[in-house]
């Protein structure tokens, strides 16, 4: 997932790692767009899930089409794996989202309900470690619970609050096991919004949590991500996290402080990219992936080519 507890990945990284050196792909060809990032080279990261996947792809394919040549290696497992490689140089970037590196990377237990001053906190922070943030794209692929459209009007709920009024039989939850001790997850959500002490928790997979949620079976209410496409796919709407709860995960482009100085074009022709990506946007490309089972590299050559940017 997108944001592992670091302790559950520390005995993997070592592994891992060595996929960095084996498992990089090629990005699918684009047609010239200049020559300005002539001699750029190196290898563009993705966490193991499809949204990374894609935005890694975007990334390599767009800078290409600039006169760099880069791939993509999407073969590490595990969020703080992708960040390890990165640090070490065996990437030259990768998407990384503003929670997760608050959080995760600089230890900060208490997020910042802004978005402009999390993400310049983030970089701030980021920038003395030698990680350089690019401009974010306005998606938030941040947390949240969501239930079957036709339950949800059946309630008359349109927030978690709401939820949280509910008689405790119809608060019946899934998530994933990690979810449920996490600082930013259940135990704080429940303290939050006064959720009732008898709610009813199932743990499942992440995958499975979304068909889980489509049927209602084992629960009304699934632990989502925000830019899933899977979230319109089986028609499930998420409620307004009202109390602003969730920590914020904007997603942009990190980059090693060097090698954006060598080449500070690669930020002007990303400025060109990352403010189309809204949440909205991302859902539809996810469910490419995760509904339709196109291959990311096809689904990123197709939107860029859609948007004039290839």
């Amino acid at each position: 997932m997108k944001k592992p507890l670091l302790a559950l990945m520390a005995t993997g990284i070592a592994a891992t790692l060595a996929l960095t050196a084996c498992g990089g792909s090629t990005s699918a060809t684009t047609d010239a767009k200049g020559t300005e990032l002539d001699g750029l080279t190196g290898v563009f990261g993705a966490k193991d899930f499809s949204e990374q996947f894609i935005l890694a792809n975007i990334t390599s394919q767009v800078l290409n089409a600039h006169g760099a040549k880069t791939t993509t290696n999407t073969s590490v497992v595990g969020s703080a794996n992708v960040r390890t490689a990165f640090e070490s140089g065996q990437f030259a970037g990768y998407w990384e989202y503003t929670g997760t590196s608050w959080i995760t990377y600089n230890k900060q237990t208490t997020p910042i309900k802004d978005k402009t001053a999390m993400f310049d906190a983030v970089k701030d922070a980021d920038a003395k470690k030698g990680i350089a943030w690019l401009d974010p794209a306005p998606l938030n692929n941040t947390y949240a619970f969501a239930i079957r459209e036709d339950k949800a009007k059946e309630l008359g709920i349109k927030s978690l609050s709401d939820v949280a009024k509910l008689p405790a039989s119809e608060q019946t939850f899934c998530m994933e096991s990690e979810f449920s001790t996490r600082d930013d997850g259940w135990p704080g959500l429940k303290k939050e919004y006064g959720l009732s002490p008898d709610a009813k928790i199932s743990m499942l997979d992440t995958g499975v949590i979304y068909t889980a949620t489509q049927k209602g079976q084992d629960c009304n209410f699934g632990e989502v991500f925000e830019t899933d496409g899977r979230i319109s796919a089986l028609k499930l709407q998420v409620m307004e996290d009202d109390k602003q709860f969730f920590p914020i995960y904007q997603g942009a482009l990190t980059i090693k402080s060097d090698v954006l100085a060598k080449y500070p074009a690669i930020a002007e022709v990303m400025a060109q990219v990352s403010p189309k990506l809204t949440t909205a946007v991302m859902q539809q490309l996810n469910a490419k992936a995760d509904v339709d089972g196109d291959d990311p590299a096809d689904i990123a050559a197709e939107w860029l080519k859609s948007e004039g940017l290839v």
